[in-house]
């Protein structure tokens, strides 16, 4: 019978410590190929639409050389929309991991709380009372319809016995959407300067947008992002329960606060800048955790690089689909992500019996 010796707890630690080695090292790999498929996604998406583009005259109209008319379509369009896409996307996946740690709820979402749709009717119904606007006052329009959304899902869904549960958010968000679609529709059909102005804008899309609208909301993106961030190690604690947390010395009711204040500026601007756009918050974080598992501070991280990666590949599709037209990036997003949220109700009820 082999005797013990004092050596083996050591070699005990030192295999944990190289599992850990292993895991942290595995981690960055997968974020460095992450980075490496959002550079080339971002290329893609200068390159590909009405008109295809070669990558070598790509890299010649950014630097002002080469045809004419491709240095307009990539300088004053294609950058334009890419960049956007690319800050959005970062908006929107973080935000939606955010609400998915804050509420302890996989099924969250900007879009399936109804946050999305809140910022859409405070804009539409601001632009109709007050007329034509800044694209700032857009913003402070979308930050207080999504803070409304927010706060009226959370006292439905806690309406009646019992906590406010996964599927009870979701189903109350799912309800404020469509009531709030209905409002926007109704606003913008009856009001032809409404409608010409957010026809479009309504469904999500990135098409149109310039230089400015980027300038406008990238601070309040940054700020959302900065707060998001620095939650991470909070979240964790926050993961294991309300009383195991305040039990570590995390201020519970702050962090819920800061959280929320973060998801607001994250999907206002986003919303403000090119509309409603759904499920990028639901499906990232999904896919992330299966590279990270479930530690925030690697799952905030990579969803900053996964979610643009989902937001201009669905832009990318939407403008090649058709062949003679496009369709808007919030219609892309809807039809992938809506089997995705059906497979996790499913999983999720398929656990619980």
């Amino acid at each position: 019978m082999p005797v013990p010796t004092v050596d083996q707890p050591v070699d005990d630690a030192q295999t944990a410590a190289a599992g850990l080695v292993r895991t942290t090292r595995g981690r960055l790999f997968w974020l460095a190929v992450c980075v490496a498929v959002l550079a080339v996604t971002c290329l893609a998406s200068i390159a590909i639409g009405a008109k295809y583009i070669p990558l070598d005259d790509v890299v010649r109209a950014l630097l002002d050389t080469g045809d004419v008319n491709n240095q307009v379509i990539v300088g004053d369009m294609r950058v334009n929309r890419t960049i956007l896409g690319l800050v959005c996307g970062i908006a929107l996946g973080l935000a939606g991991a955010l609400m998915q740690a804050l509420t302890r709820n996989p099924l969250a979402d900007p879009g399936i709380l109804g946050v999305n749709a809140g910022a859409a009717f405070a804009v539409v119904l601001g632009v109709t009372l007050f007329g034509s606007m800044s694209l700032t006052g857009y913003i402070w329009f979308a930050f207080a319809g999504a803070a409304l959304a927010s706060t009226v899902v959370y006292a439905l869904a806690m309406v009646g016995r019992g906590q406010a549960s996964p599927v009870r958010l979701a189903l109350s968000g799912i309800a404020l959407a469509a009531v709030l679609l209905g409002f926007t529709d109704a606003l913008i059909i009856s009001n032809p300067h409404v409608l010409d102005v957010f026809r479009f804008w309504q469904v999500g899309s990135l098409a149109g947008r310039d230089a400015d609208t980027f300038g406008a909301v990238l601070p309040f993106i940054v700020v959302g992002v900065v707060l998001a961030l620095g939650l991470a190690r909070t979240l964790d604690a926050m993961a294991l329960g309300d009383d195991t947390a305040a039990a570590l010395g995390v201020n519970v009711m702050l962090a819920r606060v800061v959280g929320v204040v973060g998801v607001t500026l994250l999907c206002g601007a986003a919303t403000a800048a090119i509309g409603p756009v759904a499920f990028v918050g639901l499906m990232v974080p999904h896919v992330v955790r299966a590279f990270t598992g479930p530690d925030q501070r690697w799952i905030l991280p990579f969803c900053l690089v996964v979610a643009p990666i989902l937001m201009l590949a669905s832009d990318i599709a939407g403008r090649v689909v058709l062949g003679t037209g496009e369709l808007p990036v919030g219609i892309v997003t809807t039809v992938v992500g809506g089997p995705v949220l059906i497979a996790l109700v499913r999983r999720r009820r398929m656990v619980a019996s």
